[in-house]
């Protein structure tokens, strides 16, 4: 048996990694500015995170949630005091696309309306409603594509006005930043106006943090940028710092069914001890501090480039947009200079590395970009 061949692959054996770099099985090191996709958020085999795993290991590895894990509270009790959401409850799952795709239910579920509003170019998963919620056409089969999912325009609130005054929207649904999309930032007061327009229609406020939450962007999430609240926030990548594991967070608003929702896997004992390992660093280390300083240098530094056309982010969530393609670029970077990094479409460039990435770091990757320009 072979794999099912549905991604390009470099010729890369990665089977090692520390902090910010990862090894080969040449030997080669290379610093890691993709986080394996915003995946590694407090950075590969922190000891803290590898014992608190391990410790986990050997008392029990899983049970099925018809019985208490006093995991998942903890885990609850933590996330709710950092990310300051602290009076929600959540839901956990194993991925992104399920954490939206529950989330999206939750919303028909409570209002009783079938649309959903996204945004053009978004991407929020690969699962049935996700993915018709994703602008992507090649992404959806013809099972997938609903007349229940209108796109508009990013960041334009009065298209959403027009559209939400129906009153046939259950929920709305926006990233904190969009990634696939070349990291394109919401206005602020586009989120402050939307929030408005949702509470005014009875449309549920969905925020996607799944790539731009967990202190990426140097607060927990996004949105909190324009001091808004969503009523619901999905979660994943950085949250298990590379173990499967996603979550809702649910406004009191909200009241349980049961069998409404359910999962197997969801919050089992190792993926809550590997949650509850990185909050604990990532407060103890104060890398969302470190995220938002960090990536200020960094973006202040790249926009020095004049072969750069544009530079967009928050934190240590960067796009490098330039007017002619990358991908020689890239490969130049990752084989000649050891710099794993991210793309999107053809021009940009994206920066999505561990927290922990020090200004030291910075600048070895500012150097060995500068030798691919």
């Amino acid at each position: 048996m072979k794999l099912f061949d549905v991604f390009p692959l470099f010729d890369i054996n990665v089977v090692e990694g520390k902090g910010c770099y990862v090894y080969d099985d040449k030997g080669n090191e290379y610093l890691d500015l993709y986080g394996g996709h915003a995946v590694i958020s407090v950075g590969h085999t922190h000891p803290y995170y590898v014992a608190k795993l391990t410790e986990q290991l050997n008392k029990l590895g899983f049970y099925s949630n018809s019985v208490v894990n006093k995991l998942q509270q903890e885990l609850a009790q933590k996330m709710g005091e950092q990310c300051g959401y602290p009076d929600y409850f959540l839901f956990l799952v194993n991925s992104g696309a399920e954490a939206n795709e529950n989330a999206i239910k939750l919303a028909s579920f409570h209002n009783g309306r079938k649309k959903v509003l996204s945004f053009k170019k978004a991407f929020h998963g690969r699962t049935s409603v996700t993915v018709a919620t994703t602008d992507i056409p090649a992404y959806s089969a013809p099972v997938n594509q609903s007349e229940n999912v209108v796109f508009a325009p990013f960041n334009d609130i009065e298209f959403v006005k027009k559209e939400l005054a129906t009153k046939e929207y259950c929920s709305v649904i926006i990233e904190g930043i969009q990634g696939v999309a070349g990291i394109q930032i919401p206005y602020d007061d586009f989120l402050k106006e939307l929030r408005d327009v949702c509470t005014e229609t009875g449309t549920i406020l969905i925020l996607d943090e799944i790539q731009s939450g967990y202190g990426r962007s140097g607060k927990f999430f996004a949105h909190q940028y324009a001091e808004i609240q969503a009523d619901l926030i999905t979660v994943a990548k950085g949250i298990g710092n590379g173990f499967p594991m996603s979550g809702v967070l649910i406004n009191p608003m909200f009241k349980a069914v049961y069998g409404q929702l359910g999962t197997t896997f969801g919050g089992n004992h190792l993926a809550c001890a590997a949650a509850i390992a990185v909050l604990d660093i990532m407060k103890d280390e104060k890398l969302i501090e470190n995220a938002y300083n960090v990536g200020e240098f960094l973006m202040e530094e790249l926009r020095k480039f004049p072969q750069i056309k544009e530079v967009r982010g928050r934190g240590l969530m960067i796009g490098m947009e330039f007017e002619e393609p990358i991908k020689e670029k890239r490969t130049k970077l990752l084989f000649e200079e050891k710099v794993f990094t991210g793309a999107t479409g053809t021009h940009v460039f994206r920066l999505l590395p561990p927290l922990c990435l020090t200004i030291e770091q910075a600048k070895e990757f500012l150097e060995r970009f500068k030798k691919v320009l």
